[in-house]
């Protein structure tokens, strides 16, 4: 007989069902329930990114299809109109909470796993993405005059390369708004790109003990307090202590900084990167910056394998559910990898599951052997009969 439930039930075991009611209670979302559960919704919305459906009709009749075999899940399949309705008035707070429950365990698993760089300061990236959206559809949606958009704020935790954080807003918020909002502990390295370039968020973070590290600007005015010495004779042409010449700028960051100046062969320029550590070597603050590449990874590999550019609702609150819905999808995704001895690629990874998703075997057999999987079925033990008289 079979001795193991589907691989899509084996995944919702990442999420207790007592800590899942504990959190619809919190967040109050089955108010006005009219037997139709949180549990439900949430299943139904995990199915749509991991099986990659395109509309809530698929995935009613994806789901309907299925319903002897989502008794285990403890749900029927809902109707498209049930579960639209869902989405337009139920809080997507929930999935937040969701996703930072799963965050913790994650993190767990990482904790054994080797570190890229030698020194023991948490890594952090913070970026931005913009998903664009139709305006005529979307009309909360401001971004530009013709245009709808939504952004979606993250950091990326490096210890793992999972997402530690993460804010929606409309298309039109700037990306310093949020990161002045944020708060790191002190010792956190947070890199980030030129459209952080911040000065009151750089005093601020140095004032707390966070150390940056971003590139400069072209039209930066400083003054040189130390020319350090640098090894090597490698791209590094200047490491420099200054400090910012202009009043402004001076009044918002009066705190010592450091200029690196590297030369690009790629490019035929020299890049100047920015920091506030003054302890690191100079080869290290680049390659510091090098490694925000991981966060630009991470926004791509989330377009392209889960279902975050096309919508299966309209309101903003069925596409803050979705977006959320996705991330919690892409931290099982890291999860299994960070879990799996086989080593996956993350696509890879997400199109096994999907054509895996409802069949009956073990999971981490699965993902750790994928080509060498017994068969989901075990031989019955044979009878044995007594024929004598």
């Amino acid at each position: 007989m079979n001795q193991y439930s589907s691989i899509f039930t084996q995944i919702l075991q990442l999420f207790p069902r007592w800590e899942f009611q504990q959190l619809v209670k919190e967040t109050k979302s089955e108010r006005h329930a009219r037997g139709f559960s949180s549990w439900c919704q949430f299943v139904s919305m995990l199915f749509c990114q991991l099986g990659r459906a395109h509309s809530l009709r698929e995935i009613s009749l994806g789901l309907r299809t299925l319903e002897g075999r989502l008794v285990h899940l403890g749900i029927n399949a809902p109707s498209h109109s049930t579960l639209a309705y869902a989405n337009e008035h139920r809080p997507w707070e929930l999935y937040q909470l969701i996703f930072v429950e799963l965050l913790y365990r994650c993190q767990q698993v990482i904790q054994t796993k080797q570190r890229k760089f030698r020194f023991h300061n948490k890594l952090m990236s913070l970026d931005a993405t913009v998903i664009d959206l139709c305006l005529s559809m979307y009309d909360w949606a401001h971004f530009r005059r013709a245009k709808g958009a939504i952004k979606l704020h993250l950091i990326l935790d490096h210890d793992g390369y999972l997402p530690s954080f993460a804010v929606i807003t409309e298309g039109n918020v700037n990306d310093i708004t949020i990161a002045r909002q944020l708060h790191f502990d002190p010792g956190t390295i947070v890199v980030f790109d030129r459209g952080y370039d911040d000065y009151t968020l750089f005093g601020h973070w140095t004032d707390q003990g966070v150390y940056f590290v971003t590139r400069s600007k072209k039209n930066i005015r400083y003054k040189v307090i130390q020319a350090r010495d640098y090894a090597g004779d490698g791209p590094i042409f200047d490491d420099e202590i200054i400090k910012l010449s202009r009043y402004g700028a001076f009044a918002k960051c009066p705190h010592n900084l450091r200029l690196i100046r590297v030369w690009d062969e790629e490019t035929d320029s020299f890049f100047y990167y920015l920091t506030n550590n003054l302890k690191l070597a100079a080869a290290t603050i680049v390659a510091i910056y090098k490694e925000r590449w991981q966060i630009e990874i991470f926004f791509k590999a989330l377009k392209q394998n889960l279902k975050i550019k096309t919508f299966v609702g309209t309101s903003s609150n069925a596409v803050r559910i979705q977006i959320w819905t996705a991330l919690i999808a892409m931290l099982i995704l890291r999860f299994l990898q960070l879990r799996s001895k086989f080593g996956w690629s993350l696509s890879n990874l997400t199109a096994l599951l999907r054509m895996n998703l409802l069949t009956y075997q073990d999971l981490w057999r699965l993902i750790d052997a994928p080509y060498n999987v017994s068969p989901p079925f075990d031989e019955p033990e044979q009878l044995k009969l007594s024929l004598s008289g």
